[in-house]
């Protein structure tokens, strides 16, 4: 038990590092949450930073996922006696968690998809590749990447009940509806965070992508 909750409290302080505000208070001498849209993130960083800062942003966003499922990983192979996929599991929304409320920014973050991207490549690339390149599809076709994020949230548990295999972490005779509660759960969070957005998205007013940076 106690390995489980050290996995959790690891991953949701990695996911607390805030590398939007890091990042913007370094580059623009500003907290990025003071500006655009309040949000601490890639999308934000593009339209109140810059380019630079967001591609930085998004790379090192990412790599918090990875982190996080990569300890879990290493923990479950010290000790073989544990629930690796639920290592895994707890890994991944602790470390979105974080992302969202970080203990170190005044509970205060991002809507956690990039960091659900590394926690998906590093679970099952996979599938992780069919929900980046949906998502890249659709936010090209519509210039809002509310509406790619949000659909790839969707796309996650449906393809656990139908890919049985890339998975970093199966036991044999197990399928990939194991990871389909861990799924829905992170869908629901990362929906949860883009609430503002899908009421714009269903009012008509949601905010199109530019990579213009705001004045």
């Amino acid at each position: 038990m106690i390995v489980y909750i050290l996995i959790a409290i690891i991953a949701y302080c990695i996911g607390s590092i805030n590398f939007s505000v890091i990042f913007s208070k370094k580059f623009a001498g500003f907290d990025v949450r003071e500006k655009g849209s309040g949000n601490a993130g890639t999308t934000n960083m593009l339209r109140s930073v810059g380019k630079k800062a967001a591609a930085i942003t998004l790379v090192c966003d990412i790599l918090k996922g990875v982190v996080a499922i990569g300890i879990a990983i290493l923990a479950g192979n010290v000790f073989s006696n544990l629930d690796r996929e639920l290592l895994v599991q707890i890994a991944g929304v602790a470390v979105v968690l974080g992302h969202t409320f970080p203990v170190f920014f005044q509970f205060k973050g991002g809507k956690g998809v990039a960091t659900s991207l590394g926690i998906l490549l590093m679970t099952n690339w996979q599938i992780g590749l069919i929900c980046l390149v949906f998502a890249l599809v659709l936010m090209a076709l519509t210039r809002m990447v509310s509406v790619g994020s949000c659909a790839a949230a969707i796309l996650f548990p449906i393809l656990t009940l139908f890919i049985n295999t890339n998975y970093t972490v199966l036991t044999e005779g197990k399928s990939g509806s194991t990871y389909f509660v861990y799924s829905v759960i992170l869908a629901v969070i990362v929906l949860y965070n883009h609430r503002s957005n899908i009421k714009r998205l269903l009012s008509g007013t949601e905010n199109k992508i530019s990579f213009k940076k705001a004045n």
